[in-house]
């Protein structure tokens, strides 16, 4: 199917003090993707999904899930979505086993296709079965809410910030089991602040600030917008005058003395360009080390617009 796997047409969201939390946003989530929302605290994330997840209503516009208008086929949408949000919840008295199986219920899913047993052992939790849920660590908990969003098998996934005070162990895990994941088909739609982990981990990107998209790009494309590119240039003395050039658009020096940091836009110049105007200077050249903008660089280029006068 060609369809995308969540469509938003419009969609905004007013309220009740006047606060425009989402303003118009258009956004395609192709099927069988890794997708990264993105944006800074207070950007319309939390309500954009909160609208999927049928927790908040939208005051125009329409968005479907898998096909199902959230408005028109309500039932259909929520059980074609799964999502673990910021939020820790559960029954801490119910074991693991209880929380999941109590939640395939609610979803209407019969006894004997239940997979209760499945994904506890997916999240590496099949030891901790029939332990009480409050007893286990807070990466346990978090695995847990991922397996408890998974027991109607929905085709996408939303995970908000998933891996926000975990250990850097615990996060790889959680990552290769959501490639896992998307592999044998469910698409993923992910919320972070570790830009590096959307870098790595998501086909495409959008980013959303002051409620509007302002970005929506594969991500190789999104990284390509970077012009920035710096290089750092190790000479064969201590530098007592900074090198200067229309080439270069800003110079700083380590407190070595001798390791010139410069940048420059990759668009206009080389870094060939760029030694050979050091090397004008009367400088030689010991060492070369560069590096290209990243996803950081451009997210907050990108996000460093103020609010438009409406939204505040």
């Amino acid at each position: 199917m060609t369809q995308a796997a969540i469509q938003i047409r419009g969609l905004g969201k007013t309220y009740n003090d006047g606060k425009r939390a989402l303003d118009g946003i258009n956004l395609d989530v192709p099927r069988g993707s890794i997708f990264g929302l993105l944006g800074p605290n207070g950007a319309g994330k939390s309500t954009l999904i909160n609208i999927l997840a049928g927790l908040v209503n939208k005051t125009e516009g329409s968005a479907s899930i898998w096909g199902f208008d959230i408005d028109q086929d309500p039932r259909n949408a929520k059980g074609s979505i799964g999502i673990v949000n910021q939020e820790i919840l559960f029954d801490p008295f119910f074991s693991p086993f209880e929380t999941l199986d109590n939640q395939a219920g609610y979803y209407g899913v019969p006894k004997h296709e239940r997979r209760t047993m499945e994904l506890l052992r997916a999240v590496h939790l099949e030891d901790k079965a029939h332990a009480y849920a409050r007893s286990l660590s807070g990466g346990m908990k978090r695995r847990l809410m991922v397996a408890k969003a998974l027991v109607h098998n929905p085709p996408v996934l939303v995970l908000d910030e998933p891996t926000a005070g975990v250990d850097i162990q615990l996060r790889q895990q959680l990552w290769d089991y959501v490639r896992e994941l998307n592999a044998a088909g469910t698409t993923v739609v992910l919320t972070t602040h570790y830009l590096e982990e959307a870098e790595q981990l998501c086909d495409r990107i959008a980013i959303i600030n002051h409620g509007q998209l302002i970005a929506d790009k594969p991500t190789p494309e999104l990284l390509a917008m970077a012009q920035d590119k710096l290089v750092e240039i190790t000479v064969d003395r201590d530098v007592d005058l900074l090198p200067r050039s229309p080439m270069f658009d800003k110079v700083e020096l380590r407190d070595d003395g001798r390791t010139l940091i410069i940048t420059y836009q990759k668009n206009r110049v080389s870094a060939v360009d760029i030694l050979d105007a050091v090397q004008a200077h009367g400088l030689g050249i010991v060492d070369v080390s560069t590096r290209e903008a990243d996803l950081e660089d451009i997210f907050l280029h990108l996000t460093s617009a103020p609010a438009p006068e409406h939204s505040k």
